[in-house]
């Protein structure tokens, strides 16, 4: 009998097709908990509430004060360092207990996404779901994750004996970790995905990949912004301290600490490169216009055009508001969805060219 109703399967391919979207989906979950940690990241910076503790407990630290007395231990560790001495000197046990819960929301944050990524990463390599040329990759997240807890606290400690905050070159580096880590678990999780494009070739897998640098690149300028608290100051648009091209850019001796340390310099590139970075979407755009570009490639450049763009004037409202914490956070979350975006966008050209 002919059976034209009946379906040949294979169990194998099935199966695989299981694991990789079991892997897939977890994989987003890391991501949205890393772009989680870094908004909550953010807003630890502009409380002032990285400081607040001041030892790294990698256990023992998942646990709060939970006594007045155990408070009031904190608090005495807390007024011994220059930050309590020189800027916060006779603040509240309250207030204290403010900034307190923001940084130990972003410890316990990144326990969470250790716990969240080791387990299921043991239990889906000793069940045999997870592909070979897939486990080093994954383990490279895996010692990806546990430096970033290292520099986290490398970066902590730059506040705790001079300084009253956190060296912006520690800041960058924590920042632009978490980033890595946030692009490379998706960059693996789209390579599980079966929605690579067929598209014109490797220019527009190279201007894809020339977008996602280059968005990391401004998120590492705004954390030298961020570091040197440079939002704060010359707070008008579209002129700049009065000018297109403000003076006194170059005052420290050599020229190029310029670019890390004065705080004029370190925003004026910021706004620059955000404009570079427009440009560089919108030529992207314009290419997906090709008759020869398909139809997700031509949708994601246009999503990709609105991101930037509403990233852009979020990073406006915020300057001119002279940096509050809300538009601040929505700013600082509108990068990471820009990374994921253009990293989405990438992987999708890389997968037709390259393969999986």
């Amino acid at each position: 009998m002919n059976s034209l109703n009946s379906t040949n399967t294979d169990p194998v391919t099935d199966q695989r097709e299981i694991n990789r979207q079991l892997v897939r989906y977890w994989l987003y979950l890391i991501c949205a908990l890393v772009a989680a940690i870094v908004i909550v990241g953010g807003a630890t910076r502009l409380t002032d509430s990285g400081l607040s503790i001041t030892e790294w407990k990698p256990l023992l630290g998942i646990f709060p004060p939970l006594s007045s007395a155990e408070w009031l231990v904190e608090f005495e560790k807390y007024k011994l360092i220059p930050q309590y001495q020189q800027l916060n000197k006779g603040m509240s046990l309250g207030e204290f207990q403010f900034i307190y819960w923001w940084e130990w929301s972003h410890r316990f944050l990144g326990r969470i996404i250790g716990f969240a990524f080791a387990i299921p990463f043991i239990l889906f390599w000793i069940t045999g779901r997870l592909e070979p040329e897939l486990k080093p990759r994954l383990a490279l997240l895996l010692v990806l994750g546990g430096i970033q807890g290292f520099i986290g606290w490398w970066m902590v400690s730059s506040g705790l004996v001079e300084r009253t905050d956190v060296s912006q070159y520690r800041l960058a580096v924590h920042l632009t970790l978490a980033c890595v880590i946030f692009a490379y678990a998706l960059w693996l999780a789209r390579g599980l995905a079966d929605d690579h494009q067929n598209t014109t070739g490797r220019p527009a897998s190279n201007m894809a990949g020339a977008i996602s640098l280059a968005t990391l690149f401004q998120i590492i300028l705004g954390a030298l912004v961020a570091g040197l608290n440079a939002g704060f100051a010359y707070n008008d648009w579209p002129l700049m301290d009065g000018a297109i091209i403000p003076d006194s850019l170059f005052v420290i001796d050599p020229w190029w600490v310029n670019f890390f340390e004065n705080i004029k310099l370190v925003q004026f590139t910021h706004r620059v490169f955000a404009y570079a970075l427009i440009a560089l979407v919108f030529i992207n755009f314009l290419a997906s216009l090709s008759p020869l570009a398909n139809t997700v490639q031509k949708r994601r450049s246009v999503i990709l055009l609105a991101l930037v763009s509403l990233q852009a004037a979020l990073g406006i409202v915020t300057l001119i508001l002279q940096v509050p914490l809300g538009w601040a956070l929505f700013h600082q979350a509108g990068a990471i969805i820009l990374l994921g975006y253009s990293i989405i966008h990438w992987r999708g050209l890389h997968g037709a060219i390259a393969g999986n």
